[in-house]
Parts: C-alpha cells; sequence; structure tokens
C-alpha cells in the first residue's frame, strides 16, 4: 500500500513540473504578447480575447472539475499574466523605481529637491506687475527660500479671463528674482516659447491643461532645464507617470511631480486633492514629488490643513499661491493669501514639518 501511495506521489510530482514548466512557457509567450502590444499601444487586457479562450478551454473540459472550477483557475492564471505585462512595462519606464531605486535629487540654485528637506514653492498665480512680484519675492526672500513661482502665460477655461502677459512676465519674474536672488519657475503652454523662456526662468512648469500636450512634453525633455509636471485635471496616475516619461525619454530627469487635485462630482473645492497620490508617486518612480495646495481646493481657508496633510504623507515640498493684495488679483483671487496669511501659514507650516522630522529621528 505504501508502495502504490509512493507511486502516486511520484506521478503527482512529474506532473505538477510538467504544468510548472507550461504555466512558465506560457508567461514568457504573454510577455512578448505584452511587447507588441505596447509597441502598438494596445490595450493589455482584453475582454474578448479572454471569454474565447475560456470557452475554448472548457468546450474541451472532460472532467473531474466542474467548468466553473477550471474556469477559476485559468482566471487566476490569465490575472497572473497580465501583472506580469504591467510588471515588464513598470520595469522598462526610466522614471520607474525599479528602473532607478535610489531618489532624483534635483538642485536648483543651491537647493536641493528630494533629498529628504522639505521645500516650497510660492508666488502670485498671475504675474501682474514688478511692484506686485517683487513685494511677494521680498517675503520668500526673507523666509530663507528660494523658489519663487509666477504664472506668465495663462491657459484659462474663458478666452476673455487674463491670459497673462507673455514674454513680458518672464522678464518681470527673472527682475524680481535676480534682485532678490531666488530662481524662477513658470509655465509654458507652447512648445515655440521654450527656447524664448529659458533665458528667464529657472524651472520649466507644465500644467494641467497640458499635461498631455506631448509636443510640449518633447520640448521640455530637450531643454536643459528642470521641469515641475502638475498631473492632469483627470488623468489617472498611470498617465501621469507616462507624461513624466515623455520627458525623460527625451534625455531630461529633472522632473518634479506636482499633484494638484483632480475633478470629481464634489463641489466643495475647486479640485479633488487626491493625498494617497503621494506616496503611490514616491513609491513607483523615484522622482520628488510637490503637492500644489492653492488649485487642488481653490479654497484659502483650506491652504494650511492640506499643507500639513501633504507633508504627513511624505511630500518632498508644497506650492502655494502669494499675492500683495487677492482682492484685486486679476486671476483666482479667492485662492490667493495676502502677505500677514502667507506669514502665518509658513509659520504653522515649517512648525509641523520639524516636528515631524523630529519624530522621525527619534523614531530611527
Amino acid at each position: 500500500m505504501s508502495n502504490k501511495m509512493d507511486q502516486f506521489r511520484d506521478q503527482l510530482d512529474s506532473v505538477n513540473l510538467d504544468l510548472l514548466e507550461l504555466i512558465n512557457r506560457r508567461a514568457a509567450l504573454v510577455q512578448q504578447i505584452g511587447q507588441v502590444k505596447e509597441k502598438q499601444s494596445m490595450k493589455r487586457f482584453d475582454p474578448v480575447r479572454e471569454r474565447t479562450m475560456l470557452d475554448k478551454i472548457t468546450s474541451n473540459n472532460d472532467g473531474p472539475f466542474q467548468n466553473a472550477t477550471i474556469e477559476h483557475i485559468f482566471k487566476e492564471i490569465f490575472k497572473a499574466g497580465l501583472e506580469l505585462q504591467e510588471d515588464d512595462h513598470r520595469k522598462a519606464l526610466l522614471v520607474s523605481r525599479k528602473k532607478k531605486p535610489e531618489d532624483t535629487v534635483i538642485e536648483i540654485k543651491g537647493t536641493k529637491i528630494g533629498d529628504g528637506n522639505t521645500n516650497y514653492v510660492f508666488g502670485p498665480c498671475a504675474v501682474e506687475s514688478y511692484e506686485q512680484v517683487a513685494a511677494v519675492a521680498e517675503s520668500v526672500k526673507s523666509k530663507g527660500l528660494k523658489l519663487l513661482r509666477g504664472g506668465a502665460f495663462k491657459p484659462r477655461t474663458s478666452p476673455y479671463d487674463f491670459q497673462g502677459l507673455g514674454v513680458e512676465g518672464l522678464q518681470i519674474l527673472k527682475r524680481a528674482a535676480d534682485e532678490y536672488d531666488l530662481a524662477v519657475i513658470s509655465e509654458i503652454v507652447n512648445p515655440a516659447h521654450i527656447e524664448q523662456a529659458v533665458d528667464y526662468i529657472d524651472v520649466i512648469q507644465i500644467g494641467a491643461r497640458n499635461m498631455q500636450n506631448f509636443e510640449l512634453l518633447k520640448a521640455a525633455g530637450d531643454a536643459n532645464k528642470p521641469v515641475l509636471l502638475k498631473r492632469g485635471l483627470s488623468a489617472t496616475i498611470a498617465e501621469f507617470i507616462n507624461a513624466a516619461e515623455y520627458i525623460m525619454s527625451r534625455g531630461n530627469g529633472n522632473i518634479i511631480l506636482c499633484e494638484r487635485g483632480i475633478r470629481t462630482y464634489e463641489k466643495a473645492t475647486r479640485n479633488t486633492l487626491d493625498i494617497s497620490a503621494v506616496p503611490i508617486l514616491k513609491q513607483e518612480t523615484h522622482l520628488p514629488v510637490m503637492v500644489d495646495v492653492t488649485h487642488s481646493t481653490g479654497r484659502r481657508d483650506l491652504l494650511l490643513p492640506t499643507a500639513k496633510a501633504a507633508l504627513a504623507v511624505g511630500a518632498d515640498g508644497v506650492m502655494a499661491e502669494v499675492h500683495p493684495d487677492p482682492a484685486v488679483a486679476l486671476s483666482d483671487s479667492a485662492q490667493q493669501m495676502d502677505i500677514p496669511t502667507f506669514d502665518a501659514f509658513y509659520e504653522e507650516l515649517t512648525s509641523l514639518d520639524n516636528r515631524i522630522k523630529d519624530k522621525k529621528v527619534i523614531v530611527e
């Protein structure tokens, strides 16, 4: 009896190895199919094809397993194959942490972003005058900060809204930044403007509405400047990551990702801040991640709590808008801080940041 059992077990071991070989052969084919689909920009999951395969398998099923059991087993095999294709895709991406495990650190005028320290980007929504920008720049400088934002080209929902001062706005930013020894971050909306803009700015910002403007992404990738890439209004995290890949594929790896809220059914805020995107992006990519609390909420009263949330989940920095007199701002007056509010905001936020860092030191 014992000898008979041993024979069955030997046969079972042999079948197990045969199954293993077949499953791995199938996996290799799935990987090859995934490569073809990627080149042809095809979706990895094809439900019609899956149903066809399952029907063919069950039609040849002679038991003892029921068709439902066979379908369940093969669906798990199919799922594993799909995950294998996705893993291969992530490994292939230059922005993927699987491609580069260590964090990317970007230096901008002596300030390092992505090295574990928190950075801040402040400035007006739109450049309106030198006096306006200089007032904010002076406040930014007084806090020991280095990064000044300001919109010169403003893609607006309505064609009748203020569209920015264009190159004149960049010149104003550059003048104020030089006077207060700051680095300029400003949005560029047209690939043709990049060559002209690089003389005035230190970081090219690509806004939410242009996240999938692929020609602009390529042009930014060709430029020898860091890029701050904002997530699109309705973009998935995968689409956001692939937008960054467009830039890096052109040879520019100095990319800062910026979560700025996504469009949902909720109307209490301008957008919905997807705070969970921060740790996901930090896990999936090696790039630094910032949070724009102004555009994600559209509400001055929510800037501080959402900025605290950004720090708590490990964001590399916070971006917010400041205006000397928001009531007369030419754009987004309801979401910009005046300078006294900015002072209080920064003091409380940095106090929290220090407490978070102290706690980390104690834990370590």
